[in-house]
């Protein structure tokens, strides 16, 4: 028979509670430096856990502050359109990306009706 083990979350939130109730001092902020520029300069930079060059690595990192969905080259187009209940029903029913399947279609309709100006 093993012998008696910590039950883990009991024993990680008894240590939870003391971090939760410490109050930092002063002293403590040494701990943890400021990120100057120049230590950017002075660190490695690893994407995926390869080395690059700092330009690489600084352009990375400004992409990934960036906020929002990437810029698309051909952005869709909010629009209202009116379909009969039995055909929006159909495309709902297919779950999440229905709007998507239905944009196929239409694509798929205009290869076979050119139009034409």
């Amino acid at each position: 028979m093993h012998g008696k083990s910590h039950d883990t979350e009991s024993f990680l939130s008894s240590d939870l509670v003391k971090v939760d109730a410490h109050e930092i001092q002063p002293e403590e902020y040494e701990e943890a430096p400021e990120l100057s520029d120049e230590a950017f300069e002075r660190g490695r930079w690893l994407i995926a856990g390869t080395e690059v060059s700092s330009e690489e690595g600084k352009a990375a990192f400004r992409k990934a502050l960036k906020r929002g969905r990437p810029k698309e080259s051909a952005p869709k187009i909010s629009t209202t359109i009116r379909l009969d209940a039995d055909i929006l029903a159909a495309f709902k029913a297919t779950g999440r990306g229905w709007q998507t399947r239905l944009n196929k279609v239409l694509r798929e309709w205009m290869k076979e009706h050119p139009v034409t100006f």
